[in-house]
């Protein structure tokens, strides 16, 4: 079987936990994913099978759209919750109007510096290996496109947000830069991904129903045979 299944991924699972799993379901060591997700990212996962995985490097700079929640306050190590805390924490002083203005810089072409907690590779070593051994790490900036940044809604020290960006584009270097503009420390507590190209959220199918397969497999080939989730991609058949 060729083609791509989409995953909306759980929180607490790596990209790579996903990969071996639909391993092991569709019997074929040839899966990958379209672009990582954190652990603590839930949403759009698109995972391609045999001959599909040729086509992967065309796709992973694709645009991508999340919904994510900002806690101002404290900085942390890894830009999310799961990092220790850089800074103290301290109370926010900025009214709605005034983090909407923070906002505007982001938007458009920027530099942004990756998290050091990130899969960059530095020598040949990932990034996030050298931090965890307190190793300095100094990634460069990455030219990114923030198509949109919308405020959502705000709640006591948290706000939501919802972009549109280009590939490669670190929504926790986001919330971590948008604390520095402000003075207060930020870092990233929720984050889902909506979309990447054009593989959307309404379309996944939930991993609970992809552990059944191959018994339930309408969900497979409803997953993998919509012309629409990727009209390049050669259509995937399950085998009954």
């Amino acid at each position: 079987m060729d083609g791509v299944i989409v995953i909306d991924k759980p929180e607490g699972w790596t990209s790579h936990d996903v990969v071996n799993k639909v391993r092991g379901i569709a019997r074929t060591k040839k899966v990958g994913h379209l672009g990582t997700l954190d652990p603590l990212a839930t949403g759009v996962l698109p995972l391609v099978i045999e001959r599909a995985t040729r086509l992967a490097q065309f796709y992973t700079r694709s645009d991508k759209i999340y919904e994510g929640v900002v806690r101002f306050g404290w900085s942390t190590s890894s830009y999310d919750r799961a990092g220790e805390p850089t800074s103290e924490k301290v109370e926010i002083q900025f009214s709605p109007a005034e983090l909407e203005a923070a906002l505007e810089p982001f938007r458009g072409e920027i530099d942004q510096r990756p998290p050091d907690v990130s899969a960059k590779k530095v020598d040949g070593r990932r990034a996030y290996e050298l931090a965890r051994k307190n190793i300095a790490v100094d990634l460069p900036p990455v030219r990114i496109h923030v198509y949109e940044l919308t405020l959502l809604g705000s709640s006591g020290n948290e706000a939501r947000l919802r972009v549109h960006c280009s590939g490669g584009t670190y929504m926790r270097s986001i919330a971590h830069d948008l604390g520095q503009a402000l003075g207060c420390g930020a870092h990233l507590t929720e984050l889902r991904r909506l979309a990447s190209g054009e593989f959307e959220i309404d379309r996944p199918g939930p991993w609970s129903n992809c552990r059944r397969w191959p018994t339930t497999t309408g969900w497979w080939t409803r997953a993998c045979r919509r012309k629409n989730y990727c009209p390049s991609f050669p259509v995937c058949t399950s085998m009954n």
